[in-house]
């Protein structure tokens, strides 16, 4: 529909767009940076969607039951951000947009969670927001499933782009959905045919209509400038079965005389005189960021519109018993139940006990086992792995559309879209979500895992095969630069437990945490138990401690992780016999132990010892512990990996690597 018509035939429909339209272009001018295009050109899509089907209350915006909208086209921000102004956020004023991308603006360049209200999950990364989004309605069915449809009955909206769905997570995530049969996610596409390079076509002939079809999705149509038509497509698609693809056929920069359907109105300002011209095609005779109040009042009435529904709802959840009640505002809140902690220590007192030999990655299934029938809201699962990583627990059940409430996901062969379902899990409420595949495979679920440290969601990442130690699967799946990566990621909790109660402390804090995400790297070989002493105290909280003391002066320090704190009390034997006085410590997490204060580091790892750090892996994160925190270069030194595994059985492996006891004691007396 051109915008002559457009005007003429939907006149309220029309201010309400330009609106938004007209502060996405003045944003993007005053901060000399940003993508107007997108917002001009889904300003029709997104009016409709709020003012017609979300369901949400501005002066509500943590409303258990609200529709989440995400914008996973991220550089889109401006149509986000001018629809929290224009409805009526609280934190979304004028000043806000008028700073947009500017130093303590809280709208930044691309959507960011935690910074804004309304904003649903960070979306820069394309193709981020729609798979996110399969997570989050997962969680919704989940939650209904165990709560009922009265207090938890709402969809999942997504606008992507031809970026998003060029992304190969998207392939990961829609197949899921399709697989999941979500009916609670709508995702409408934005199909405008640009992108940097230019038309999508320069790099692409995908039929994303027969491929959202080939994945289970109802695959839809209207034409993105035809309010009635938007309208007709989004009640169609609240009734399919399935999740719905919604083709949503826009122009970019719409109404722009010079720059509309190009890649130069993507990513760049129009300038003062396109922006003149653009606004004079519109009919929008006012300034910068100048919105008339009748126009203002109208979005605000929008914003508003849910308020009746959420008091009804407030009424439903009110009906509950107060137990259930409880119940369903401490799993939406992220509260941890006191359950967890009880469980733990009974766990380890048992463990300490019993002194098994086993895997760490058995050993958390064991503690997975002790814990998932207390914490209710746990949802596992695995990257095809069950069998390898160990993450279902007896009673979870599989989540399937026949058993919502099944709390182990498969998820395929999809780590990354996974890891970002995950994140969607967490920032929806009401879940904790874990699951595993092998750490080496963290590769391919960074982009997912770095946004869960980027914006404080605690998921769990079970990541088995840790090291050289699985062995005869060779290279390709030894993680040898692995952990220093995760260490290197900013709010990251990377834990490598040495057995089976490290490994129920490690999990302790994971589920325990509020902002930060947890890397659990377990071991495929079998190890001993090595505590035997309990205590219910969480040794592993303060991120290393002295597991065993040195007899006699103390000369050495040896610091160790995983697998090789069995090796490191071996070495201590050796150098204890040699009367070398020789203190072990574990450190079972870095970036707990650097939080600590600095008398609980010195009074771990005090100046004048010879220090050794042994861990199968690369020496990159050690060196603070080695050289620095009163260390010194003459004094320190690492036995460990300096390139890639090989092919063969683990004790072999360790023996041509030099990741031995003996190695370590030879190192320790050629530093004495």
């Amino acid at each position: 529909m051109d915008i002559a018509t457009l005007r003429a035939t939907h006149p309220d429909h029309w201010k309400l767009a330009t609106a938004i339209r007209a502060l996405a272009m003045d944003a993007v001018q005053a901060a000399n940076s940003g993508h107007p295009g997108a917002p001009m050109g889904l300003a029709d899509v997104a009016t409709v969607l709020y003012r017609n089907h979300l369901k949400f209350d501005a002066k509500a915006p943590h409303w258990a039951d609200r529709d989440r909208f995400i914008l996973s086209a991220g550089h889109a921000s401006m149509l986000l951000y001018a629809l929290l102004h224009l409805t009526g956020y609280e934190q979304a004023t004028l000043d806000q947009v008028k700073s947009f991308r500017q130093w303590g603006s809280r709208m930044a360049g691309h959507p960011e969670y935690g910074h804004l209200e309304g904003v649903e999950t960070t979306t820069g990364p394309l193709g981020q927001g729609i798979s996110t989004a399969v997570g989050m309605a997962i969680a919704e069915k989940s939650m209904a499933a165990r709560f009922g449809k009265k207090v938890v009955d709402h969809k999942i909206w997504v606008i992507a782009g031809d970026g998003c769905l060029m992304e190969g997570i998207s392939h990961e995530a829609i197949g899921l959905a399709g697989k999941q049969e979500l009916d609670n996610l709508i995702v409408l596409w934005d199909n405008n045919n640009i992108t940097i390079d230019g038309r999508v076509t320069v790099s692409d002939i995908t039929d994303q209509h027969k491929r959202f079809e080939a994945a289970g999705w109802t695959v839809l149509a209207c034409d993105g400038h035809d309010p009635a038509d938007i309208d007709r497509a989004l009640t169609e698609a609240r009734k399919a079965k399935g999740p719905v693809m919604v083709d949503c056929k826009t122009i970019i920069g719409f109404g722009s005389p010079n720059k509309a359907d190009s890649y130069s109105v993507h990513g760049s300002p129009l300038g003062d005189a396109e922006i003149s011209a653009t606004k004079a095609i519109y009919g929008w005779d006012h300034g910068p960021f100048e919105i008339p109040a009748d126009i203002k009042a109208e979005w605000e009435a929008i914003g508003g519109q849910g308020a009746a529904e959420r008091t009804e709802w407030q009424a439903r959840l009110d009906a509950l018993s107060p137990a259930k009640k409880a119940e369903f505002e401490r799993q939406v809140s992220g509260g941890v139940t006191k359950k967890l902690a009880s469980a733990i220590r009974a766990f380890k007192k048992a463990q300490s006990e019993a002194v098994p030999k086993v895997a760490t990655r058995k050993a958390s299934e064991m503690v997975l086992a002790a814990v998932n029938p207390v914490v209710p809201e746990t949802i596992g699962g695995s990257a095809d792995l069950t069998g390898s990583n160990l993450t279902l627990t007896p009673g979870l059940g599989d989540f399937t559309p026949e058993n919502r409430k099944g709390r182990y996901v498969r998820y395929g062969i999809r780590e990354h879209g996974m890891a970002a379902a995950m994140n969607g899990l967490y920032l929806h409420g009401g879940v904790r979500p874990y699951g595993g595949t092998f750490f080496c495979f963290t590769d391919y679920a960074r982009g997912a895992m770095r946004l869960s440290a980027l914006m404080g969601v605690p998921a769990v990442y079970v990541m088995t095969h840790d090291s050289i130690g699985l062995g005869e699967d060779g290279p390709t799946h030894q993680p040898v630069e692995h952990l220093a990566i995760c260490r290197a990621t900013p709010n990251t909790w990377t834990f490598r437990p040495a057995d089976v109660v490290e490994t129920a402390e490690a999990w302790e804090l994971a589920l325990s945490s509020e902002k930060t995400p947890s890397v659990l790297v377990l071991s495929r070989q079998n190890l001993p138990t090595l505590r035997k002493a309990h205590t219910n105290a969480n040794l592993s909280a303060k991120g290393a401690y002295v597991i065993e003391e040195a007899a006699g002066k103390r000369q050495a320090i040896l610091m160790a992780t995983g697998s090789e704190v069995e090796i490191a009390l071996k070495a201590r034997d050796i150098l204890q016999a040699q009367a070398i006085g020789t203190r072990v410590v574990s450190m079972p997490c870095m970036e707990l132990f650097a939080a600590q204060d600095e008398a609980y580091r010195r009074k771990i790892l005090p100046p004048g010892a010879v220090r050794v750090a042994v861990e199968a892996a690369v020496q990159q994160p050690w060196d603070r512990w080695l050289l620095g925190e009163r260390g010194t270069e003459k004094k320190a030194g690492f036995v460990g990996m300096t390139g890639f595994g090989a092919s063969a059985p683990a004790e072999r492996l360790y023996q041509e690597f030099g990741i031995t006891a003996e190695a370590v004691a030879e190192k320790v007396k050629s530093l004495l």
